[in-house]
């Protein structure tokens, strides 16, 4: 159960029907939100939707699709006027090192992850008020340096720029903006990175924090709803990062 409230809320989590997504649905669910929760993939939505009870809704729509997005907030409009929080959490990634990246590989890299929270976002501003809080997934890999991870990096790191501008632009609004930074989550994503056999992966990634161990997406879910509650009211243009230390043991 969480700790916080969010009675009479409601919340969009994009990207929610797996991993952090689906993680941060369930504990605001189990807050007393009301969740909408989108992705590309309707029976993968419409199986989450079912086993997290009747407090979330499934919506399917890419967030790189403008005209997706816009039928997602007009439902939104008509089934609840309004939102209390926003989690930009639709993305993901693979490896590709410089020699054989092609232009759609620097396009795909950037529609969702980019493109997408942007769009999100900027529709989703009519439906929120003062007090509202949104939350964007970042990465420890935004800073770079990792071998064929240059695309992924790169588009976290201009999340990570996006979200402060936000910050500062939202301000006379009351409307908070904040950057979940996770370190290796052991998520389905995570492990279709390392391929038919991604032990070798999730033990490295593993040894490189402070832990010894990978974060479990119930863990980043609670700093989300930290960042989406009144109780980080004075919280906003900041990174938290849950990444077992990660980001330090380097």
């Amino acid at each position: 159960m969480s700790n916080f409230s969010f009675t009479g809320k409601t919340v969009l989590v994009t990207g929610g029907s797996s991993g952090i997504g689906r993680a941060v649905a369930e504990k605001l669910a189990e807050a007393g939100a009301s969740v909408i929760i989108t992705g590309r993939r309707a029976d993968a939505l419409k199986q989450a939707a079912a086993e997290l009870g009747p407090r979330v809704t499934a919506i399917r729509a890419d967030a790189s699709d403008e005209a997706e997005l816009d039928e997602l907030f007009r439902q939104i409009t008509d089934q609840h006027g309004r939102l209390d929080g926003v989690m930009v959490n639709a993305g993901g990634g693979g490896f590709a090192p410089l020699d054989s990246v092609t232009g759609a590989d620097i396009d795909a890299a950037l529609a969702t992850n980019v493109r997408g929270a942007i769009l999100t976002i900027q529709k989703a501003l009519p439906l929120l008020d003062r007090g509202a809080s949104i939350v964007s997934t970042g990465s420890t890999a935004a800073p770079g340096g990792i071998a064929a991870f240059g695309l992924y990096s790169a588009s976290k790191a201009a999340l990570r720029a996006l979200t402060r501008t936000w910050a500062a632009e939202l301000a006379p609004r009351g409307i908070r903006v904040n950057d979940i930074v996770p370190g290796p989550t052991h998520t389905a994503g995570l492990e279709g990175l390392g391929g038919e056999d991604p032990s070798g992966l999730l033990s490295a990634l593993a040894k490189n924090t402070l832990f010894d161990q990978l974060v479990q997406p119930t863990e980043v879910a609670a700093a989300v709803l930290f960042l989406l509650s009144d109780a980080s009211s004075g919280v906003t243009g900041s990174e938290l990062f849950v990444d077992n230390g990660e980001a330090h043991s380097k």
